[in-house]
């Protein structure tokens, strides 16, 4: 009796100890450290619905980000811009044979690239593979409408925000790096759902 009763308590107890959420919660797991970003499935479905597979499939394991957008005469602490990662400098052959995800601009979702947010990069076409971003700092102008965005003006679909681990991102914007590139790009060691 004693024992299904501990049983009946550590069953409870586990239960209660697991989170919930309205919204997906995923991981990014690099060497810098641990990001935790919700995705926002309701507002941008066809997005999120991708990165969510690209997980499953395990497509994101030893990814890195390799791109950054900051202003070198500022400091980590004030930094703006972004990190770019994914497996385009992992696995190139694989990333090219990415079917393409269809567009969901902020104009549609009411989403907007403030600080935390993630968003997939574009390719020539105007739909992204597999590329994402994580915005350091508001940088609206990627939300459409301005011409430095890109040329239809629709801007880059945003579908996340890191909810914890912006320390981590601005360690990782905070690499060396020649232009854009960071010179020993962070790997992403996996992506989950929590």
């Amino acid at each position: 009796m004693k024992k299904l009763l501990f049983f009946c308590l550590l069953l409870i107890t586990v239960s209660c100890s697991t989170k919930k959420y309205d919204n997906p919660h995923i991981v990014i797991y690099t060497d810098f450290g641990k990001i935790e970003a919700e995705l926002y499935p309701k507002k941008a479905p066809k997005t999120v619905t991708a990165f969510l597979s690209y997980i499953d499939k395990g497509l994101y394991n030893n990814g890195n980000f390799y791109r950054v957008m900051k202003d070198e005469t500022l400091s980590e602490e004030y930094n703006s811009g972004f990190i770019q990662g994914g497996i385009i400098k992992s696995n190139p052959t694989l990333q090219k044979t990415m079917a393409g995800i269809e567009m969901e601009s902020p104009k549609n979702t009411g989403l907007s690239h403030t600080s935390g947010a993630l968003s997939f990069a574009r390719v020539n076409n105007g739909e992204a593979t597999t590329e994402f971003f994580i915005c350091i700092g508001d940088q609206k102008q990627l939300d459409g409408g301005e011409p430095s965005a890109n040329n239809d003006g629709l801007g880059y679909a945003v579908f996340g925000k890191v909810v914890k681990g912006m320390k981590v991102v601005r360690k990782i914007q905070n690499s060396k790096s020649n232009g854009d590139a960071i010179i020993y790009p962070a790997v992403i060691h996996k992506i989950t759902k929590l």
